[in-house]
């Protein structure tokens, strides 16, 4: 029996069993007593609680999880980071990893591969949005109960995206066989990443195998920075191509040419579920030149001439059969292949060979763009102010921001750009514009440890520098002497930026918790702090909150944490410029049903939402509503039968479902035996097929 088991923490948590290792941290299932409840608890393992990163780690895991709030994603309940252990208390899943869930089915169906990944971007769509990147998505941090639902878990390497974007220490964090390339190389990491990741995990559950494997880490890495992956549909045929296209596309290596959000990949998936016989038909650069592109999936199969031919004739001469029942459409395209259908299939390869020799893009552009989509002129950005392109209402793209530093340029124009500039693209396209962020760089004094703050601080404004002063207990350092300070000496710093000087104040008293002062106004948290026995030091606005004004988002340190008596507490307060509330509300769908349906939703009445919905592909429907106060009346159609009734309170922001109502669906046509000639809605996969669905079959017996 190990240390934990038989105990009781903090006389709360009574631990049960050990249910899990991983490479930092021991997960027990336990009880909580107050609450009655079962959770779970991971404990810092006893190696790494001296150690700073991994504390580090460990408190980021639960800022980052504290601000999540989604079906998709773990709960967490309780957070202790003290001196001899360190926890946090989290929802208990009862269910197996999607690793050891692969592992056992080896090759699952793609209908399932789906079924998990939308619930994944989903959960990362909702943490990219508060502003959190995992870092760390792979098949051990993917929980799925028996029911089918996914939970992701283990944020012990996220980072909040306005923090750091690149540390040493974090360079090889993270499985390498699902890293991202730019994380591999300890490049800057942002979204992307964790799509790059999902690509990965979308390829592994589709063929049963890793795109890159080799004997040992480092040449795992290099070929994530450097090969590409055999195409999916080599190794599993019965992939439908468009969902290889969106495989690959989540796996580019240049995160520019990847989705840019996981509400871009959930898109195209809605898309192929609706018709899996589409070719989205990405294009790709490959080399330095502006008008030269490849297929996303010829780039992979240069060779495959019969895909080439099946992609054509699919995409420009439509077979009207049942867009739901792939392997029968790949079985039944030869057969349908005329003699004539074949000699414009030759002589389309034919001109579009000769087009590329003679470099007549435009005319490849016109046979090969993507249907609603017109080629529009990328005009060159680099040199203009990126507020004047953002005025100007003729440029129809999609910008993606990223700020370099170029003191001999001034604030704000435009260094670079992905597209480069002067060359054809689609309209909405998507352009990557480097904007300089101006100022200069600066060294920050070396020496300032051992100096007063009057000595520091002086120091620090000759430097060109902003000197903030946070008082701590140090027993190393003499009272009213610099005990550290950051960024570090010698590190180079924006000119004008803050360093911060930590002032020893002595030798640390008696220790006691920092207060949960987090959702109260400031002037209670100010009452609670000073009342526990500690200071309050900076109060600090944060724009990307959406609560009310001045009140807490974050202390630092964190509630809980056991601090020396007199210590300064940070205080990070709503600004209120974001108040607004967003209610997601989960509609659930009516189980057995397999045809289309038109949803509808009235707030207070009015339209608000349609959509067109299929229970049998997603039997979850997503809306976001926002508000600042109040209520309002949400009600919810489907094909025109009132179905279910919420009240949207934007003081809690939570929904509440008050009605609800049976939904009878219209008899359908009998279907015809001539599937060649019928239209129709039919199942993208039998509810048998995906843990969670209606039916029988849907639970998960690990072995």
């Amino acid at each position: 029996m190990d240390k934990y088991t038989g105990k009781r923490l903090d006389g709360r948590y009574e631990i049960h069993e050990l249910i899990g290792v991983g490479g930092m941290a021991v997960v027990y299932r336990a009880y909580d007593t107050i609450d009655d409840r079962v959770v779970a608890i991971k404990i810092l393992k006893d190696e790494f609680s001296n150690n700073a990163d991994f504390i580090r780690r460990f408190k980021n895991e639960s800022k980052a999880i504290a601000v999540l709030s989604h079906p998709n994603i773990v709960k967490v309940y309780d957070v202790s980071i003290g001196d001899r252990i360190q926890y946090i208390v989290m929802e208990y899943i009862d269910g197996i990893t999607l690793k050891e869930y692969l592992g056992q089915q080896k090759v699952i169906k793609w209908k399932e591969a789906i079924h998990f990944t939308v619930q994944i971007l989903r959960a990362l769509q909702h943490a990219h949005e508060k502003g959190i990147v995992h870092r760390d998505i792979k098949p051990q941090n993917i929980m799925l109960l028996s029911d089918g639902t996914i939970k992701v878990t283990d944020f012990g390497i996220a980072r909040f995206a306005r923090g750091e974007t690149r540390t040493m220490t974090d360079k090889a964090i993270g499985s390498v066989h699902y890293i991202a390339p730019e994380q591999a190389r300890g490049d800057r990491t942002d979204e992307k990443a964790d799509i790059y990741s999902v690509g990965v995990m979308l390829y592994e559950m589709l063929t049963g195998r890793l795109p890159f494997e080799a004997d040992n880490a480092v040449s795992v890495a290099i070929m994530q920075l450097q090969a590409d992956p055999t195409p999916p549909r080599d190794i599993n045929p019965s992939i439908p191509e468009g969902l290889e296209e969106i495989t690959l596309k989540a796996m580019q290596k240049d995160p520019a040419q990847r989705y840019q959000s996981a509400a871009g990949m959930l898109n195209d998936i809605e898309a192929f579920r609706r018709n899996p016989s589409i070719n989205f038909q990405y294009k790709y650069f490959v080399d330095e030149k502006p008008t030269k592109y490849m297929d996303a999936i010829d780039s992979v199969r240069s060779s495959d001439t019969q895909s080439f031919e099946s992609r054509r004739e699919y995409s420009r001469y439509p077979v009207y059969q049942d867009p739901y029942d792939y392997e029968e459409a790949e079985e039944a395209a030869p057969r349908r292949r005329s003699p004539a259908v074949m000699i414009v299939a030759g002589v389309a390869v034919a001109f579009l060979l000769a087009a590329l020799g003679f470099g007549l893009v435009a005319v490849v552009n016109h046979f090969t763009s993507s249907e609603g989509y017109e080629d529009v002129d990328l005009p060159n950005f680099v040199g203009q102010y990126l507020s004047d392109i953002e005025a100007d209402p003729q440029y129809e793209f999609q910008f993606f921001i990223e700020y370099e530093n170029d003191a001999t340029q001034p604030e704000g124009i435009v260094l670079d750009q992905n597209p480069h500039g002067n060359m054809k693209v689609k309209e909405n396209s998507e352009v990557t514009l480097v904007v300089n962020s101006g100022g200069k760089m600066v060294t920050v004094p070396a020496n300032l440890v051992g100096l007063t703050e009057a000595e520091a601080r002086e120091s620090l404004r000759g430097a060109g520098l902003t000197p903030e002063v946070t008082e701590v207990y140090d027993d190393q350092t003499a009272e009213g002497y610099v005990s550290r300070c950051e960024p570090a000496e010698g590190s180079q710093a924006l000119e004008g930026s803050t360093v911060r000087l930590y002032i020893s104040r002595g030798p640390a008293l008696d220790e006691v918790d920092v207060p949960a002062v987090i959702g109260k106004d400031l002037e209670a948290a100010r009452a609670d702090i000073l009342a526990a026995g500690l200071v309050v030091g900076e109060v600090r606005e944060r724009d990307d909150s959406d609560q009310p004004e001045n009140t807490v988002v974050e202390t630092d340190p964190l509630p809980g944490v056991p601090v020396a008596e007199g210590s300064s507490v940070t205080l990070y307060v709503s600004s209120g410029k974001q108040s607004e509330k967003t209610i997601e509300v989960y509609v659930q769908l009516p189980g057995g049903v397999d045809q289309d349906i038109e949803l509808k939703a009235y707030v207070d009445g009015i339209l608000s939402e349609t959509n067109t919905v299929n229970p049998s592909m997603s039997d979850v429907y997503q809306m976001s509503f926002t508000g600042s106060s109040g209520q309002q009346t949400l009600t919810i159609q489907l094909n025109g039968q009132k179905y279910k009734v919420y009240t949207l309170d934007f003081d809690t922001g939570n929904p509440t479902e008050t009605e609800s109502y049976e939904f009878t669906p219209e008899e359908e046509e009998p279907e015809s035996s001539d599937t060649s000639s019928q239209g129709g809605h039919f199942p993208l996969y039998d509810p048998d097929d995906v843990p969670g669905a209606q039916g029988t079959g849907g639970g998960i017996t690990p072995n």
